[in-house]
């Protein structure tokens, strides 16, 4: 088969590699039918991810068509239509007795790692993959769920959910902020109305970006690279801060803001990616009661979510932006990583 190979930081190439077989018994494996790429994959070609070994398949988000069975699996069968969870879960240890399959204690590779996919084995930018746990790390795609939006359960919806909402602790009525509308801040608009939030303010320096939030949900965007863009914020919450500040870009600047606009009693959720340290003023948050989570997808609500956009209550698929076939994953890493002057969301990289 043909698969997206990394090859040392700044190295990749589309090229012949085996085709993956099953290795233990509750292994499957599955016809790649449609990939993207992740911010994360561009961490690891710039060499941020010392883990991932030279010669590693990238990837770690997919649909596709189960091809092959291993003998200890009873729930999937040849032809099932599926989404590949970015996280791994063996179903059985500690950790994921406790839905947190993030930290998942399986044996391939690094325990404690639920993040496997492109990292630590083989990932889904090929033509097929192997999926270990596959009754626990698989989900059927129900008639009428288009490939592309299951794609987008893979990873961006349930980590926007998860991290920034459901951590967040967002209740009804609350106004929220969401800094940064890249792909996972978009989700976490998407699904803060979910839970009842009766404002959402995008907040991003890209215009484009603040206009595609609104699709997304949010009520109101607000430029942080203009002056005066706090009052602006702090005019829609009544002078008081947001209940709920999502950081989801991942630099201390963004950081900052977030814990500047909460008020009293409420919550900065971080879910980006952060490469340095920030500050963390704790002499003026313990005053102010402020809260502030953080956390690694582990996409146990990937069902649930499921359920909704089979119902059309949620739309991910309008997070792609750009379609090329699996034969074009060059272009499409050019296109994703000019995502600035490209206006890339997410691919959709199919057969």
């Amino acid at each position: 088969m043909k698969a997206l190979v990394y090859h040392g930081p700044g190295t990749k190439a589309w090229e012949e590699v085996p085709d993956p077989t099953i290795v233990d018994a509750t292994d499957v494996v599955v016809q790649v039918d449609t990939t993207t790429i992740c911010g994360t994959d561009l961490h690891i070609l710039k060499g941020d991810v010392p883990a991932v070994q030279e010669g590693r398949i990238l990837g770690h988000e997919g649909v596709g068509t189960i091809v092959e069975v291993g003998s200890a699996v009873n729930r999937l069968a040849v032809g099932d239509r599926v989404i590949i969870s970015c996280v791994s879960s063996c179903g059985s240890c500690s950790y994921c007795q406790r839905r947190l399959p993030s930290h998942c204690l399986h044996d391939e590779g690094a325990s404690g790692v639920g993040w496997i996919f492109g990292h630590l084995i083989n990932g889904t930018q090929a033509e097929y993959v192997r999926v270990p746990f596959a009754e626990n790390s698989l989900h059927k795609l129900p008639e009428g769920v288009s490939d592309e939006a299951g794609l987008m359960l893979s990873d961006i919806l349930p980590t926007g959910f998860e991290i920034g909402v459901r951590n967040g602790r967002v209740k009804p009525g609350d106004v929220v902020a969401v800094i940064g509308s890249g792909p996972v801040g978009l989700s976490a608009i998407m699904t803060s109305g979910l839970y009842g939030a009766s404002r959402i303010i995008a907040i991003d320096l890209d215009d484009n970006r603040l206009e595609l939030a609104r699709t997304f949900g949010a009520t109101d965007t607000v430029n942080n690279g203009r002056e005066g863009w706090r009052d602006e914020v702090m005019a829609m919450t009544d002078g008081l801060g947001v209940d709920t500040s999502m950081e989801a870009v991942g630099v201390p600047a963004t950081f900052a803001a977030a814990i500047d606009l909460v008020r009293p009693g409420g919550t900065v959720a971080n879910l980006g990616v952060h490469g340095a340290a920030v500050e963390l003023p704790i002499q003026d948050l313990w005053i102010k009661d402020i809260a502030i989570t953080t956390g690694l997808v582990s996409a146990t609500t990937t069902p649930m979510l499921l359920k909704l956009v089979a119902q059309g209550k949620l739309h991910p698929e309008q997070f792609v932006t750009h379609r090329f076939r699996l034969g074009e994953f060059m272009d499409a890493y050019d296109t994703f990583g000019r995502a600035a002057e490209t206006k890339a969301m997410k691919m959709a990289i199919s057969r």
